[in-house]
C-alpha cells in the first residue's frame, strides 16, 4: 500500500508514467517504423523487368523473339517471346524487359515491330510504385498499430489509475433506495440476526442519536452460516429498512489474474459508496479474498488475493465516523478468515445466521406461501416439524416444488400431497420409472420394512414418516424419519441407535432371504460415518478416551489435522477397532431384534409389496405399533 501512497500522480490523480518508461515507448514505435520501412522497400515485384540496351532489344526484334511492346516517350516496355539472360553473368533469366530509345535513333522501328508480328501496346509503360504509395506501405501500418495500441491502453485506463485501468472499476451493481423491496418482514425464523441488524438500520436512520454521546455504529458487520440461511436476504432487508444506496458485489469479482486489479475495484467501490453516503457495501463469499495470508504458495493468483485483502483492510479501518457506510460480508466459513478482517474496527460484529427452529420454519413458510392459495388440508406447523434441518432457501425450494405439483395436477390450490411430494422429491430424490422383478421387489420391501420395523422399536428413535418401495435416485427404496422435535444434541444411545437402524436393511435381508445384496452400501457408509466420529471425535468410546483424533469436516476440507495435531498410526489403528465393535454390536442387535418380532417384519412388508407407498400411520398400523414421539 506505501507504493501507492508514494507513487507521482499525474493530471486526475492518475500515476505518472516514470521517464525511463516514456523513452521505452518511443524507443519501441522507432524501432516498428524502420522494421516496416525495410520491409515495404523490400517489396519487389515477383518478376522484375531486365534493363536491356537498345541494340539489344532491336536485335531480338530482328529474329522474332519480342512478343509485344508499350511506350511512351522514349521508354519502352515489353515481353520476350523466350527467356533471357542479360547479362550473361547473370543468375536469372526473364521475359520482361525495358529500354530507352535514343533521341538520334532513325531505324523504321514500328515497320520491324509490325514485320515480326509483334503487338504494339497503346497502354502506357509501368512506372512501379510510387513514391506516395512507398510512403503509405512504408508507415501506415506502424501508425495504425500504434492507434490501436493507444486505442486499448487509453481505454483500459480505469478511474483508480491501476494497473490495465478499466479492469481496475468496481463491478459492484447499486440498488437506490427506491429500488429494494425487501424488508425485515420478508425475514423469518432467525430473529436473533435480525435483531443485530436492527441496531445498524437504527444508526443509518438516526445517526445523530448515537454520535451525540460518542457511540459509533460498527463499520462492520459479517453474517456468517451455513449455505441458505438468508444471509443475503437479511443483508437486502438492511438496505431497504435503511432507506439508502446499496452496493452488491461477490468477493471473487474483485479477483483478476492480473495483480493489483483487485485492490483497484477496491478503491473504486469504496469511493462510490463515499460519494452515495448514508449507503451499505455488501460484500458476498467474503471467504473468496479474506482467507489466512501467507498459506500456500506464493504465485500471481495468491498475490492478487492478498493485494485486494490488504486493500479492503485499509479502506475499512481509514473510515471515520462521519462518512456513514457500512460494510455487510457474508460467509458459509468464518474459521478460515484472516484475524486481521475480524480485529476491532473491521469486522467488529459478528452475526450467526443457524438453520431456523421448528417455529421459525413455520414462520419462513408463511412467508414463502403468501402468494400461494393453500388447501384446507394444509398445516404449515406439521409440515415445519417433519423438516428439520432445512433452511429458508429449502423451504422456499419445497413451496414452489409443492406449486408446481399442484399447478400439473390441475389443481386450484396447493394441497398437503403436493407438499409430501414435494419434500420426497427433494429429500428422497424423483422417482425412476424402472421396472423391477419380483425378486427385487419383494427383497426391497423387505429391506425397506427392516430399516423401519427398527425405526419403530429402537427408544428414543426418530419417527418413520414414510416408507416406499419405489425406486428414487440411486436407491431401490427408502424409508424416511424425522424427529418430532429440532435436536441439538445427540446421546451416545441415540446414535447406536441410528447404527442400528440404518443396519436394518442388511439384517433383513439375511434372516428373510439367508444371503445380502449390495443395497446396504449407503447405509454401511452412513453407520461408519456415525460410529468414526463417535469414537474420533465426540469421546464415546472408553478404549480410545477423551480425545479428538479425527479432523473435522472444515479442516478435511482444508487438507488439516486434528485440533491437536495429525494422530498417530497406533491411534488410528485402535479408532478403527472401536468403529468395528461398535457396529458388529449394533449389527448383532439389529438381527436379534427383527428375529424377536419376525411376524410384524412380514406383515410390514406384505402391506408394502402391497401399497408400494407407506404414510405414518399406515406403517405403524401395518407393523402393529403404537405411534411414539421421540
Amino acid at each position: 500500500m506505501a507504493a501507492d501512497t508514494d507513487t507521482p500522480k499525474g493530471e486526475g490523480g492518475t500515476p505518472a508514467r516514470p521517464p525511463h518508461r516514456r523513452v521505452s515507448i518511443w524507443l519501441v514505435i522507432l524501432l516498428a517504423l524502420a522494421i516496416n520501412w525495410i520491409v515495404a522497400l523490400s517489396i519487389r515485384p515477383s518478376t522484375p523487368r531486365v534493363t536491356v540496351p537498345y541494340s539489344y532489344f532491336r536485335g531480338q526484334a530482328q529474329v522474332g523473339n519480342v512478343a509485344e511492346v508499350s511506350s511512351k516517350g522514349a521508354t519502352i516496355q515489353g515481353t520476350f517471346r523466350k527467356a533471357i539472360r542479360y547479362p550473361a553473368k547473370a543468375k536469372h533469366t526473364g521475359t520482361l524487359f525495358k529500354t530507352e530509345r535514343p533521341a538520334f535513333a532513325d531505324d523504321q522501328l514500328l515497320g520491324l515491330l509490325l514485320d515480326k508480328k509483334v503487338v504494339v501496346n497503346a497502354k502506357s509503360v509501368d512506372r512501379g510504385q510510387s513514391t506516395f504509395m512507398t510512403i503509405i506501405v512504408g508507415i501506415l501500418p506502424t501508425l495504425l498499430f500504434i492507434g490501436l495500441l493507444f486505442w486499448f491502453m487509453r481505454r483500459a485506463a480505469g478511474a483508480a489509475g491501476g494497473a490495465l485501468g478499466g479492469l481496475g472499476r468496481s463491478k459492484a451493481r447499486k440498488y437506490e433506495s427506491n429500488e429494494q423491496r425487501t424488508t425485515f418482514a420478508d425475514v423469518a425464523g432467525i430473529d436473533e440476526a435480525t435483531e443485530e441488524l436492527a441496531e445498524v438500520v437504527d444508526f443509518l436512520k438516526h445517526p445523530e442519536r448515537y454520535q451525540r454521546l460518542g457511540g459509533m455504529i460498527p463499520k462492520g458487520v459479517l453474517l456468517s452460516g451455513p449455505p441458505g440461511t438468508g444471509k443475503t436476504l437479511l443483508a437486502r432487508a438492511v438496505a431497504g429498512e435503511a432507506d439508502v444506496p446499496f452496493f452488491s458485489i461477490s468477493a471473487s469479482e474483485f479477483v483478476e489474474m492480473i495483480v493489483g486489479v483487485g485492490a483497484s475495484r477496491v478503491r473504486d467501490l469504496f469511493d462510490q459508496a463515499k460519494k452515495e453516503a448514508p449507503s451499505i457495501i455488501f460484500v458476498d463469499e467474503l471467504d473468496a479474498i479474506g482467507r489466512v495470508r501467507g498459506g500456500g504458495f506464493g504465485g500471481g493468483g495468491n498475490d492478487e488475493r492478498e493485494q485486494t485483502l490488504n486493500q479492503l483492510l485499509t479502506e475499512m479501518d481509514g473510515f471515520t465516523g462521519a462518512e456513514d457506510v457500512i460494510v455487510l460480508a457474508a460467509t458459509n466459513r468464518p474459521e478460515i478468515l484472516d484475524p486481521a478482517l475480524l480485529h476491532p474496527g473491521r469486522f467488529d460484529r459478528r452475526v450467526a445466521v443457524n438453520p431456523p427452529d421448528q417455529e421459525g420454519r413455520r414462520r419462513i413458510l408463511e412467508v414463502h406461501s403468501r402468494s400461494v392459495p393453500l388447501g384446507d388440508d394444509v398445516d404449515l406447523g406439521s409440515l415445519a416439524a417433519s423438516t428439520p434441518g432445512m433452511a429458508g432457501a429449502d423451504l422456499r425450494n419445497l413451496v414452489n416444488e409443492a406449486a408446481l405439483g399442484a399447478a400439473r395436477a390441475g389443481r386450484d390450490a396447493v394441497a398437503l400431497e403436493d407438499f409430501t411430494n414435494a419434500l420426497e422429491r427433494i429429500v428422497l430424490g424423483a422417482a425412476r420409472r424402472i421396472v423391477l422383478s419380483e425378486d427385487d421387489r419383494r427383497r426391497t420391501a423387505f429391506h425397506e420394512s427392516g430399516h423401519a420395523l427398527l425405526g419403530m422399536l429402537e427408544e428414543g428413535a426418530d419417527p418413520v414418516r414414510k416408507i416406499s418401495i419405489i425406486p428414487r435416485g440411486r436407491a431401490l427404496g427408502v424409508t424416511f424419519q424425522s424427529p418430532s422435535a429440532d435436536r441439538y444434541g445427540y446421546s451416545a444411545d441415540y446414535l447406536r441407535g441410528r447404527i442400528t437402524g440404518a443396519l436394518g436393511g442388511r439384517a433383513a435381508e439375511e434372516i428373510v432371504f439367508g444371503d445380502t445384496t449390495t443395497g446396504a452400501e449407503s447405509d454401511l457408509e452412513q453407520a461408519t460415518a456415525i460410529a468414526r466420529q463417535m469414537v474420533g471425535r465426540w469421546g464415546m468410546s472408553a478404549a480410545v478416551g477423551l480425545v479428538s483424533a479425527l479432523p473435522s469436516r472444515e479442516q478435511e476440507i482444508e487438507g488439516l489435522g486434528g485440533a491437536g495435531g495429525v494422530a498417530s498410526q497406533h491411534m488410528l489403528e485402535r479408532i478403527d477397532d472401536e468403529v468395528r465393535r461398535i457396529i458388529s454390536e449394533c449389527y448383532e442387535k439389529a438381527v436379534a431384534t427383527l428375529r424377536a418380532h419376525r411376524p410384524q417384519l412380514d406383515a410390514l412388508a406384505a402391506t408394502l409389496l402391497e401399497h408400494e407407498t407407506l404414510d405414518e400411520a399406515d406403517a405403524y398400523r401395518a407393523a402393529g405399533v403404537d405411534p411414539v414421539t421421540s
